[in-house]
C-alpha cells in the first residue's frame, strides 16, 4: 500500500497515519524527518540540503524528490509506505509521477474550519510534562490547571485561532490544488484511488470509514 494522507491542519492526519502504518504495517516517512536524517550523515545531499537551510533558503523539489526516491527504496517500503507532508504543491506531484514514484490511494480528511478552529484553538498543555488538555473535549478538573501538579497550563502560540486560520489561508492556496489535482488523476485514469472521508466523530469511526476508503 503506497498511500498519501491530505487534509488542513487540525483535520486528524497524525492519529490516523499512526493507525494506517500500523495496520498495514508500513513506515511513516516524512520530509522533515527525511532532510534532518539527510543533514546528520553528511552525505553529498546532506550538505547540500545543510547549505540550504543555514542560508535560509528552500529545499528544491528536485532535491526533495532525490531524497524519497533513496528513501522509499529502503527494505522497510517493500511493502508499501505512508506519505507525510509530501509532495506539498502540484510541481512536486508532477515531478514525482515523471521519476515513477507511484502511489495507489490517497485519501482526503475533511473537516470544516470552524471545527479545526475550535479542535486547536481550545488545546492547553502543561509545559514540563507536555500533558495535553482541551477546554471541551478533555478540560482539566480546574480551569488552567495541571490534573497532576496544579501548575498553570498555556497555549501554544501556534495554537491560537490567529495563527491557525493563517495556516489554514496557507494551505488553501498551496495545498488544496493539489488535492484538485489528485482528484482529477483519478477519475481520468482510475489510480491513484481518490478518497475524501470526513473526519469527525471519534477516533475509531473515522478509523473505520478509512479502513473502507483503502479497501
Amino acid at each position: 500500500m503506497r498511500i498519501m494522507l491530505m487534509g488542513a491542519p487540525g483535520a486528524g492526519k497524525g492519529t490516523q497515519a499512526k493507525f494506517i502504518t500500523e495496520k498495514f504495517s508500513i513506515p511513516q516517512v516524512s520530509t522533515g524527518d527525511i532532510l534532518r536524517a539527510a543533514v546528520t550523515t553528511g552525505t553529498e545531499i546532506g550538505l547540500t540540503v545543510k547549505n540550504m537551510i543555514e542560508s535560509g533558503g528552500l529545499v528544491s523539489d528536485n532535491t526533495i524528490i532525490n531524497l524519497v526516491q533513496e528513501r522509499i527504496s529502503r527494505e522497510d517500503c517493500k511493502n508499501g509506505f505512508l506519505f507525510d507532508g509530501f509532495p506539498r504543491t502540484v510541481p512536486q506531484a508532477k515531478a514525482m509521477i515523471k521519476v515513477g514514484i507511484e502511489l495507489d490511494a490517497i485519501v482526503e480528511i475533511a473537516v470544516e474550519d470552524k471545527e479545526i478552529i475550535q479542535r486547536i484553538a481550545g488545546r492547553r498543555v502543561h509545559e514540563t510534562s507536555g500533558r495535553v488538555y482541551h477546554t471541551i473535549y478533555n478540560p482539566p478538573k480546574v480551569e488552567g490547571k495541571d490534573d497532576v501538579t496544579g501548575e498553570n497550563l498555556v497555549q501554544r502560540k501556534d495554537d491560537t485561532e490567529k495563527t491557525i486560520r493563517y495556516r489554514l489561508s496557507v494551505y488553501y492556496s498551496q495545498t488544496k490544488p493539489l488535492v484538485d489535482f489528485y482528484h482529477r488523476l483519478s477519475v481520468a485514469h482510475g489510480k491513484p484511488k481518490y478518497s475524501q472521508i470526513l473526519g469527525v466523530g471519534s477516533v475509531e469511526i473515522i478509523a473505520s470509514k478509512m479502513l473502507q476508503a483503502l479497501s
